[in-house]
């Protein structure tokens, strides 16, 4: 079981009803109108509600900002190869998908996610290490959409061959090539596969992709990480898609 932490957190996981609930722990004190929306939404879902002392929320968070709010949960499930074809399958619009490898930093994970929600990303596929994050440290800044994005671990580069056959363009996020986003169709269904700062898009992918692209930038600049590279990328995508 997982602690998720924080009204945000908690209120989107009972929303997106994947998770398994054992209980929502509040912490005595709290005002009525800021957890009424958790306290109503677990009763309908029967979640039980248990009012606890502070000391005892801040000894199972990870530390003071849960808010006075902690549920003990499952963790929340993988989407699949599958799910996420029948995903492609029911969209009225063209399918964006983004890639993401060599994530470092669970909060930078979180931060894109949130991204990747706000601006229209359909999934999120995922190298399998990065699955080894504390889902905790992804969940508090991604501030709900790490519950409600689908989120599809890659092994190898079975799925992305099948996606390509689909009709998707594997579009690579690089420095160095002349191709700026500006420049490129990301009105089309494609994915966007971005790197982290230190190693980038693997050997692995950049053999497969359809294109690449980079965003453009002052020379002598350092590189972007990768939440702000994904979110600049993708706002250009919606920004295209806008005029469809």
């Amino acid at each position: 079981m997982e602690h998720l932490e924080g009204r945000q957190s908690v209120l989107a996981a009972l929303r997106a009803r994947k998770r398994r609930f054992e209980v929502v722990l509040l912490r005595h004190g709290l005002h009525a109108e800021t957890t009424q929306d958790v306290i109503d939404l677990a009763g309908l879902l029967g979640v039980p509600i248990r009012h606890v002392d502070g000391r005892e929320l801040d000894s199972l968070a990870h530390g003071n900002s849960h808010g006075g709010v902690l549920a003990v949960c499952s963790a929340k499930p993988r989407t699949s190869a599958d799910q996420l074809l029948e995903l492609l399958d029911s969209l009225s619009e063209p399918p964006l998908l983004l890639l993401l490898e060599g994530v470092d930093d669970a909060r930078n994970l979180g931060f894109t996610l949130r991204s990747a929600e706000s601006l229209g990303a359909h999934a999120v596929m995922l190298k399998k290490h990065l699955w080894d994050f504390d889902a905790i440290e992804v969940a508090r800044p991604a501030s709900g959409a790490y519950e409600r994005m689908p989120l599809v671990q890659i092994d190898n580069l079975e799925l992305l061959e099948t996606l390509r056959g689909r009709g998707l363009r594997l579009l690579g996020c690089i420095a160095g090539v002349r191709r700026t986003l500006h420049d490129s169709d990301l009105a089309q269904p494609c994915i966007l596969a971005i790197g982290g700062e230190k190693r980038g898009l693997s050997g692995a992918v950049r053999s497969i992709c359809d294109d690449f692209l980079t965003i453009p930038s002052r020379a002598g600049s350092s590189s972007l990480p990768l939440s702000a590279a994904a979110a600049i990328v993708l706002a250009e995508a919606m920004r295209q898609r806008a005029n469809i």
